[in-house]
C-alpha cells in the first residue's frame, strides 16, 4: 500500500472513530443531562457522581479501563481471553468521555429556555412532543451548538489515544513511519496537518450551524 492510501485510510479511521463516538456520545449525553435534572434526587446524585469520576480521571486512563477492562470482564465470567475489538473500545471511551462534557452543555442548555414557554403551550393545548420539537429543540440545539462543536474538536483530538490500544488511526501509523525511516519529525507533521485540515473544515461547518439556528434573530446594529 502506498504511503498515500496509507494515510488516507488512517483519516478515515480517525473520523470514523471520532463520529461514532460523536453519535454515541451525544445520545449518552442527553440520557445523563436528563437523569441529573430529574426530580429523583438518587438518580440526580448518582449520575452527577459518574459525571465527576469521569471528568477527573485523565482520558487516557478511561481508554485502558474500558479496553482492558472489558477483556478482563469477559475472563472473570467465562473464563476465556477474548479479547475486544480496539475500535469498538476506543468509539466507547471516546463516547463516554465526550458524554461527560456534553452532558453538562446540555443540561445548561436546558435549564437556559424559561419554564414559562412550556406552560403556555400546555395551556394553548400544544402536547409535549410537538412542545418539545417546536419550542425546547430549537433554542437548546441554539444554546448548545458553541459549546458542543468545542468539545467536537476535543473529541477529534483525543481519538489520537487510541492509537495506544491498537487502532491504526492517523498517529499510529505515524509512529510506525517514524521507526520505519527514523524521521519522526517527518511524519509527525504530517499527521498533524491533517488534523489542522480537520479542524478547519470542522469549524467552518460549525459556524455554518451557528449562522443556521441564529438566523431568525434580529441583528444587532453598531
Amino acid at each position: 500500500m502506498s504511503l498515500t492510501a496509507l494515510f488516507f485510510q488512517a483519516t478515515l479511521n480517525t473520523l470514523g472513530l471520532a463520529l461514532s463516538a460523536l453519535v454515541l456520545g451525544l445520545i449518552l449525553a442527553a440520557v445523563v443531562a436528563l437523569a441529573e435534572l430529574s426530580k429523583y434526587k438518587i438518580l440526580a446524585m448518582a449520575t452527577s457522581s459518574l459525571v465527576t469520576l469521569l471528568r477527573g480521571l485523565p482520558e487516557i486512563l478511561v481508554v485502558f479501563f474500558i479496553y482492558f477492562g472489558v477483556t478482563h470482564g469477559i475472563f472473570l465470567l467465562t473464563d476465556q481471553y477474548i479479547e475486544i475489538d480496539p475500535f469498538l473500545a476506543g468509539t466507547i471511551a471516546l463516547s463516554l468521555i465526550f458524554a461527560a462534557y456534553a452532558s453538562q452543555t446540555l443540561r445548561g442548555a436546558l435549564i437556559a429556555i424559561p419554564k414559562g414557554q412550556l406552560e403556555a403551550a400546555k395551556a394553548m393545548g400544544i402536547g409535549p412532543a410537538r412542545a418539545f420539537y417546536r419550542i425546547t429543540l430549537p433554542q437548546l440545539w441554539q444554546h448548545a451548538l458553541p459549546g458542543l462543536g468545542n468539545q467536537w474538536l476535543v473529541l477529534l483530538k483525543d481519538t489520537a489515544l487510541v492509537a495506544l490500544v491498537g487502532v491504526n488511526d492517523l498517529l499510529r501509523v505515524s509512529q510506525l513511519q517514524a521507526a520505519k525511516t527514523f524521521e519522526p519529525f517527518t511524519w509527525y507533521a504530517m499527521a498533524g496537518l491533517i488534523y489542522l485540515v480537520i479542524t478547519l473544515i470542522s469549524q467552518q461547518a460549525m459556524n455554518y450551524l451557528k449562522n443556521r439556528t441564529s438566523r431568525h434573530l434580529p441583528k444587532v446594529q453598531a
